[in-house]
């Protein structure tokens, strides 16, 4: 079973021998290195980084650009920028700047917290772009980056923070950043993220507003920081014709300001936008284009539109994170519960007389064989609800239909298993399988680790670490640990997950969750106080790989303070409650209070299971 791992895993996962492995090195499987970390006791949920992966990202991502450029013979030149909103957490942003160190790779802030984050980590000369509602604080930290000798350019949303800027430029003699300018264009994208695009997005100047700016930066003798210019028409492009639309209608854009005397105009930043691929299923396929299509189209596009018009070809920059960091994150959290495990046949309670039909059940379930499933199943269904009705009817009691249950459960499984190698007789077996859903317990919260699935009903490659040579038959839900019904993924006939069934009391049974590494980190939300997962870096040598980096979960303690609690004022308090309670021997406080302890400096994540 290959989980469409050729559709969205990039060649950068593959399966071999029953397991998935990474296509790095010597191609170690992900159940080997969870097993490696779980050995030193962290347990719950793991996200597993690859920084290997955001190197091969950035590598590809100039690459095609550059085979563009040269394919086109355009002579601007080709420059990114990373997110930061996109994914803050340091091993990340410490990769994508070691990485991206040759290419001058920067980065790009939207609040003031990313800007000091950018202005602290970004090398001397790469740039920096500065893009959403800017305050005159904000605006003037801009300043101070450029007073320290960055390359950065503070892209202008609204009027009024040209005017900010026009205010600081004469109120103190700190060094002028570059200045961009956001244009809302007529032409929109496609999907959930269209909104920002289009004449009605939440950024951007208009083309009357663009008058305007043009004029006052004439006006205050700031036309020359006037360098870049910018729009965007959306995360997650998923049709490439949107794009090649805004491309046109902001390549004239330039050209025209160009024409009208902005000799230091020579940037174009088409945004973000590049997609992932995030669908297993072929017939659900979200993206229609590659990555070498994207680039060349922006690089024809623009050319065409400059050569036509008799203007430089632009440097294009772009702002595409979910490309460069989805891929490099993955999570792993044990299966803790299979909830139809219920219907073994081992709590099966028969009496010495049993119903009728019930006996007929017995039977069908003991003599069930490849040349008879169909018949006896039919046979199944027709006793379960005739049963059922005679409950409903009091003729029956709780235990015979208890028993019924169990019994309908396993003919319904022996006849999925027995036709696993067939093709499918009839269409019934398909609706069996549905029919037969498994409720897989997870050890893990969705609204923390995936939020778009919550948020946005985003899919992500969803598949097991091993037993991959063996063929799944479980339709599969799954639950999180958190006391939301909405934390739970369902079995969608439609794109359907099929996981196995295994004995939890003998073995583990780990889930891999794919491309989370781009919004979902930091989109991930504290409900039920569950935080965000530990962490561990897969760093490879020539040829092995080592676990660094190293972070588990944060305890009970640190929870507790995070949301504004006093940890140590309710920690005295429940050892004043054990101490002086009528139910504790005095014997008993000491290991009572050592328990508790024990517990409060864990991480929030299930434990007690035959597994955790």
């Amino acid at each position: 079973m290959s989980y469409g791992i050729d559709l969205w895993g990039n060649d950068n996962f593959f399966i071999e021998d029953g397991v998935v492995k990474i296509n790095d090195n010597n191609k170690p499987s992900l159940l080997e290195i969870t097993e490696k970390i779980r050995a030193t006791d962290l347990k719950g949920p793991i996200i597993l980084r690859f920084p290997s992966l955001i190197h091969k990202q950035i590598k590809t991502l100039y690459n095609s650009f550059q085979n563009a450029i040269k394919a086109n013979h355009y002579q601007g030149k080709f420059r990114a920028v990373f997110p930061l909103k996109v994914n803050q957490y340091p091993q990340v942003i410490e990769s994508i700047l070691k990485y991206g160190q040759p290419y001058q790779y920067g980065l790009e802030a939207g609040s003031k917290a990313e800007l000091i984050i950018a202005m602290a980590m970004t090398p001397i000369g790469s740039p920096i772009t500065v893009n959403g509602f800017k305050d005159v604080e904000l605006i003037t930290t801009g300043f101070i980056a450029a007073q320290m000798g960055h390359n950065i350019t503070l892209t202008i949303e609204g009027i009024g923070e040209l005017m900010s800027i026009i205010d600081i430029s004469k109120s103190t003699n700190l060094r002028i950043p570059n200045i961009g300018i956001r244009i809302r264009l007529h032409h929109r994208s496609e999907g959930y993220w269209s909104k920002s695009s289009g004449m009605d997005a939440k950024f951007g100047l208009t083309t009357p507003e663009l008058f305007e700016a043009i004029d006052l930066l004439h006006k205050n003798d700031l036309f020359k920081y006037f360098t870049m210019l910018h729009f965007h028409v959306g995360s997650q492009i998923e049709n490439i014709k949107p794009l090649k639309r805004a491309l046109r209608e902001v390549g004239n854009i330039y050209a025209e300001l160009k024409m009208m005397g902005a000799r230091n105009l020579t940037k174009i930043n088409i945004g973000g936008g590049l997609a992932v691929e995030y669908s297993q299923h072929v017939s659900k396929r979200l993206i229609n284009y590659s990555l070498d299509e994207f680039s060349s189209d922006v690089v024809f596009m623009l050319k065409e539109v400059m050569d036509h018009k008799g203007v430089e070809h632009p440097d294009i920059y772009t702002e595409s994170g979910r490309f460069i960091v989805a891929s490099h994150a993955v999570l792993v959290a044990p299966v803790l519960e299979l909830f139809s495990q219920d219907y073994q046949e081992k709590l099966l309670q028969l009496k010495e007389n049993n119903p009728p039909l019930l006996e007929e059940l017995i039977k069908l379930n003991e003599n069930l064989s490849i040349d008879n499933n169909i018949e006896y199943l039919h046979d199944a269904l027709d006793h379960n609800e005739s049963l059922l009705t005679l409950f409903d009817l009091g003729y029956i009691d709780l235990r015979d239909r208890a028993n019924a249950e169990i019994l309908v459960h396993q003919i319904i499984k022996k006849a999925l298993y027995l036709s696993k190698d067939q093709e499918h007789p009839t269409p019934e077996f398909d609706n069996m399988q549905a029919r037969l859903q498994e409720r897989y317990l997870v050890n893990s919260s969705f609204f923390q680790s995936i939020p778009d699935y919550w948020g946005l009903k985003q899919h992500f490659p969803i598949m097991p670490l091993d037993k991959l040579d063996q063929k799944p038959l479980r339709a599969a839900c799954l639950w999180d640990i958190t006391c939301d019904s909405d934390g739970e993924i369902s079995f969608d006939p439609d794109a359907p997950l099929f996981l196995h069934d295994v004995d939890l009391s003998n073995e583990d049974y780990f889930l891999a969750f794919f491309n989370i590494g781009a919004y979902q980190e930091t989109l991930g939300m504290k409900h039920n106080l569950f935080e965000h997962p530990s962490e561990c870096t897969i760093e490879f040598t020539k040829n092995d790989y080592k676990i660094t980096h190293i972070k588990e979960s944060s305890n009970m303690f640190s929870i507790i303070d995070s949301i504004g609690y006093d940890s140590a004022k309710i920690m005295t308090t429940l050892k004043n409650n054990i101490a002086f309670s009528h139910h504790v021997t005095e014997e008993d406080t000491s290991e009572t209070l050592k328990t508790l302890e024990m517990f409060l400096y864990q991480n929030g994540y299930l434990r007690t299971t035959n597994q955790e």
